[in-house]
């Protein structure tokens, strides 16, 4: 049995299941709809975990701070897989408000290893050519990362999906609908393709804030 975080995967979601308005476009669009009450909830969840793991490309694209601002509470650990350590020098996630790990591979360029040490995130290498979480999750878990907070995208959440680790998933559903077949939704990737094969959820609880449906779910293990 690996040792590894409890992992709650969080996430924004439309009604139809959409991340963002389109391909490539910023999920911040989408949640700026929602009220001061729902991102005290969304922010509540990051103050009782001990690190927030959000991809590479959630970074590039919506360059968010993953900071507790809404309520009382710690900064977790900031954590963000990019196999190529890619990661743009002037994010948000590299400001000194809460400690930075960027886990890479064994293909990104020593120099721009170097650079992001310098701007004082702490790198970890995890994998060859991909980060391989089965090598990351009990390297936080020595870290002292009992409990990780995912939030997304949906290459992240399909990879947690598939390998089995989510133990949880809280959605804020968005009272919208956007449409469109290559949007991306709450987990991408290749998908189970099989009943026997999809992750099994049962609901433990649901409620509103501000008319918008919260469901919080738990894995069927």
């Amino acid at each position: 049995m690996m040792n590894r975080p409890y992992i709650i995967v969080v996430s924004e979601v439309t009604i139809d299941g959409k991340l963002t308005l389109y391909r490539g476009a910023s999920s911040k669009e989408l949640m700026s709809i929602m009220t001061k009450e729902v991102y005290k909830y969304l922010h509540s969840i990051r103050a009782q975990v001990d690190a927030i793991m959000v991809g590479c490309e959630t970074v590039r694209t919506d360059d968010p701070s993953l900071t507790v601002r809404y309520v009382e509470g710690k900064n977790p650990i900031r954590v963000i897989p990019c196999s190529t350590a890619n990661v743009p020098l002037n994010a948000s996630i590299f400001s000194k408000d809460a400690p930075t790990i960027i886990v890479t591979t064994k293909r990104a360029s020593q120099e721009r290893v170097k650079k992001i040490k310098e701007l004082g995130a702490e790198v970890i290498y995890a994998g060859e050519d991909l980060v391989n979480f089965d090598i990351l999750l009990p390297l936080l878990y020595e870290k002292g990362i009992k409990k990780l907070m995912v939030e997304g995208g949906a290459s992240i959440n399909w990879e947690f999906a598939r390998n089995g680790y989510i133990d949880e998933i809280r959605i804020i559903h968005l009272p919208v609908l956007v449409g469109g077949e290559n949007v991306p939704t709450l987990v991408g990737g290749e998908g189970f393709k099989s009943l026997k094969k999809v992750l099994k959820l049962e609901i433990i609880n649901h409620f509103t804030i501000d008319k918008f449906l919260i469901t919080e779910w738990k894995v069927q293990k």
